[in-house]
């Protein structure tokens, strides 16, 4: 039986606190997902509400979530390791198909999660989110191949000249913080097999004129260089 994939970060902040953040609706808006209202897949509350409450049960170190994933926290010298173990894939071929896709989306989220409690602890967050199967990877489009984490970077985004520091990197995603976002944090993803590729924007302290300009500047360059 193959082992069901494991993501690990460590969080410089207490369990106490990382917990906390794993079971107040409004803390988890600020890492889990991006923002989205309506449509056909609801909205990230309600997301939130199924995935953190919903037939969910917990203590001090674990917290068990609905569909099966497993969230422990154990104290590190340098704060707390957050450890999720997905559920085993289930039978129902229409789900399963999705299953790494998810496993992608945990890597984006638990690394959120850290760059919120160690950065923006109470500082509100807006996003921008794109996604689509892409004839160019975000990564490559941006040249971002040399780039390893701890780096700082220099890097021509849409509509601006960024820097910053290389946040993440694992085998399919890219995070990076952005200095001119009052410290944001871009993470970039593409999976060869599928093609899927993703680009979530991180923002604080950034006005409803700033949202909107970089959300145009993105969804512009989006469409040309790596969805054309």
């Amino acid at each position: 039986m193959t082992d069901t994939p494991r993501i690990q970060v460590t969080v410089a902040a207490p369990p106490s606190t990382v917990r906390g953040a794993f079971r107040d609706r409004d803390r988890i808006r600020h890492w889990h997902g991006w923002e989205f209202d309506g449509g056909p897949d609801g909205s990230l509350d309600e997301e939130i509400e199924l995935i953190y409450f919903t037939g969910v049960t917990a203590d001090d170190r674990v917290i068990n979530l609905n569909g099966g994933d497993r969230v422990e926290l154990e104290p590190v010298e340098s704060g707390t390791r957050v450890t999720l173990t997905r559920a085993a894939p289930g039978d129902d071929p229409d789900w399963a198909k999705y299953y790494d896709d998810i496993t992608e989306g945990w890597i984006t989220f638990l690394h959120q999660l850290k760059f919120m409690l160690e950065r923006h602890p109470a500082d509100a967050r807006r996003t921008v989110f794109l996604s689509g199967t892409g004839k160019t990877s975000p990564l490559t489009a941006l040249d971002t191949a040399e780039l390893s984490p701890g780096q700082r970077h220099r890097l021509e985004l849409p509509g601006e000249t960024a820097t910053g520091q290389v946040f993440y990197r694992s085998e399919h995603q890219l995070g990076l913080t952005v200095d001119g976002w009052n410290d944001g944090l871009l993470v970039l993803s593409h999976h060869p097999d599928s093609g899927a590729c993703m680009a979530v924007l991180s923002l604080y302290k950034v006005g409803e004129s700033r949202h909107a300009e970089l959300s145009k500047q993105w969804n512009d360059w989006w469409t040309e260089a790596v969805l054309s």
